[in-house]
């Protein structure tokens, strides 16, 4: 683990990179703990040519999709909605975070959706000249299976001390509802190991520039 100020970039040694023969751009996936700052890794990685597709957004418009958002409310009652009409994600947020039963019912209806919302990304990224390559940043990316599109796994690690700032700085969160989430996801040390390659994101943005640019390099992008 680095210092406080330190952005550094490790290849997995239990899971190699090797260059795709996909005929495709190369696609980057972006995971990580809560609050490592994937999000920002994978806007860095974007801000160098990529097209990026962030999952959390799809998930965002499938919660708006009809069909989805029947199944939703079928599930869990019209008291999710708010007085849009639409699906208070923090309501529906209290009641799966609380449950992983009820947490596996959500993601039965919004996986699919977001998986289909992926590949449609994928496949307009491929067809745009502006794009040299495709950055996916998606929390549960491993958890989903969306990590079947990537050429290179990218995991973001940071303290956890650190990582617990950011989020009550940046969301309002504590200690316990960083628990409760990451309970519901893959435990951080098996991500780790299913990565090509780990980032350590502790420091400033701007120390993110070096490892993110040898990483295109390795993928021979830059």
């Amino acid at each position: 683990m680095g210092n406080e100020y330190d952005s550094t970039v490790t290849p997995s040694p239990s899971h190699p990179f090797t260059p795709s023969k996909s005929k495709g751009k190369a696609v980057i996936g972006v995971v990580g703990g809560i609050g490592s700052g994937k999000s920002l890794v994978a806007a860095e990685f974007a801000r160098r040519g990529g097209s990026l597709i962030v999952a959390d957004k799809l998930g965002h418009e499938g919660l708006r999709a009809p069909d989805v958002k029947e199944r939703v409310v079928q599930r869990w009652g019209k008291k999710l909605l708010d007085l849009e009409g639409e699906i208070d994600r923090k309501k529906l947020g209290a009641i799966v975070f609380a449950d992983p039963k009820e947490l596996r019912e959500l993601e039965k209806i919004v996986f699919p959706f977001i998986g289909r919302r992926i590949h449609e990304q994928i496949d307009k990224a491929n067809r745009d000249e502006a794009a040299a390559f495709i950055v996916l940043d998606a929390a549960v990316m491993v958890e989903a299976g969306w990590d079947r599109h990537c050429d290179l796994v990218v995991f973001v690690e940071a303290a956890r001390s650190i990582r617990l700032a950011r989020v009550c700085k940046q969301r309002g969160w504590n200690e316990q509802d960083v628990a409760a989430r990451e309970q519901a996801q893959m435990p951080l040390e098996e991500k780790r190991r299913r990565a090509h390659a780990v980032l350590t994101n502790e420091g400033k943005p701007e120390e993110l520039a070096r490892p993110i640019e040898a990483l295109l390099e390795r993928l021979r992008i830059l």
